[in-house]
């Protein structure tokens, strides 16, 4: 019935085995979700951002969660099914507080000082009346620089309300926050919305970058991002990068910053500390 519902008026639907599987296991992985949201049970990887000069500049906080049975667990799966819940709420909550607890740590120490957070915030996370009072409140408690704190943003956002987004983009801009707007040219692109949005960063997604070297479509799109954000003054950063071909090929069309598995893979807090000291031991910027 709600298969029938969702695909709009006048349609029919038929019971399916299978669907009553997928629904049956879809009701199952939820209740997991709210158990393992109720006991904090998520954590955070951590993969590094790079200048164009190789220097590590910062990291993006990514939520992993290990289930007992299920083992790890995709955010694929789990974060669609938290927006729709509400969950999302609540768990990005969880993922902004343990994220500015390592900030706040790392500026207590003269060489972490400088490197900036990047947090994923959902749509309907962003939404919410609470979000940058929450934001504020979890910078107060943590002790975390706002400045050194990157909220990326997904292009969904900007579908509707607008007006409300740059309010509250403005209000956590005054407070030194900045702003990156993630997966760039895969949804919503309002070139009028976009001049005004109170933007730090475009991130080029990875679909593109993927095969930048061997599909035009995917080099002009890169390149025409690249231009776009030069020519309003932001700062951009590609993801996805996994050889020296695609660093260089963007690199030298004015690409200021990178990230992918060329550089690292998302570690967690203690091997991403190890590898930071190991990289200053062998003098690596």
């Amino acid at each position: 019935m709600y298969q029938a519902k969702g695909a709009g008026r006048n349609t029919l639907g038929f019971f399916d085995p299978q669907l009553q599987a997928e629904v049956s296991a879809r009701a199952v992985l939820e209740a997991d979700l709210r158990q393992a949201v109720a006991q904090n049970e998520f954590f955070l990887h951590y993969q590094s951002q790079h200048s164009a000069q190789g220097g590590m500049t910062g990291v993006e906080a990514l939520v992993r969660w290990w289930h007992p049975q299920r083992g790890m667990v995709s955010p694929a799966a789990f974060i669609p099914l938290a927006e729709e819940t509400g969950l999302i709420l609540e768990l990005g909550r969880q993922v902004l507080l343990q994220a500015c607890t390592l900030l706040a740590d790392w500026g207590q120490q003269a060489g972490t000082q400088q490197l900036t957070m990047a947090v994923n915030v959902s749509s309907r996370q962003f939404k919410h009346a609470d979000f940058v009072q929450q934001v504020m409140d979890t910078l107060a408690q943590t002790g975390a620089n706002p400045r050194q704190l990157k909220l990326e943003l997904t292009e969904s956002l900007l579908v509707d309300d607008i007006e409300q987004v740059i309010t509250k983009m403005e209000a956590l801009q005054a407070q030194g926050v900045g702003f990156s707007l993630d997966d760039f040219g895969t949804g919503y692109s309002s070139l009028s919305y976009l001049k005004r949005l109170p933007l730090d960063q475009l991130k080029i997604d990875q679909s593109f970058v993927r095969d930048v070297m061997t599909d035009p479509n995917d080099a002009v799109i890169a390149r025409t991002i690249i231009g776009l954000g030069q020519s309003l003054g932001l700062n951009v950063i590609a993801e996805g990068v996994e050889t020296a071909d695609q660093r260089d090929f963007l690199a030298q069309h004015g690409c200021q910053a990178f990230q992918g598995y060329f550089f690292a893979r998302p570690l967690p807090a203690e091997q991403l500390a190890q590898a930071m000291e190991v990289a200053a031991r062998l003098g690596v910027p």
